[in-house]
């Protein structure tokens, strides 16, 4: 038992148990930014589309429905972001793997 709760002292794996249910929460956050305000705004802008995840092409019998995939990958890109923002603030880039 002393070894499991040494791993998880040194390991920090409380520290990441943290940090997966607050990235799952920050992931809800910037899909409702993007489905609620992002898309509905692009939209706007593209006329014939309630919103920009319906966006799509009609070819032959198939639609291609490239405007969910720019949702997905705008989603994809704040969330990126805000990663990189908050590893930057928790200075994680500079942490070196101990050999």
């Amino acid at each position: 038992m002393r070894g499991f709760l040494k791993f998880i002292k040194e390991q920090g794996v409380i520290g990441l148990a943290i940090g997966f249910i607050l990235g799952s929460s920050i992931a809800k956050i910037v899909a409702s930014l993007v489905n609620d305000i992002i898309n509905p705004v692009i939209g706007i802008f593209l006329g014939n589309a309630k919103d920009l995840a319906s966006a799509y092409i009609q070819i032959a019998g198939a639609k291609i429905m490239w405007g969910s995939f720019v949702n997905n990958a705008i989603d994809f890109f704040i969330l990126a972001f805000i990663i990189y923002i908050a590893a930057k603030l928790l200075k994680l880039d500079q942490i070196t793997s101990k050999k």
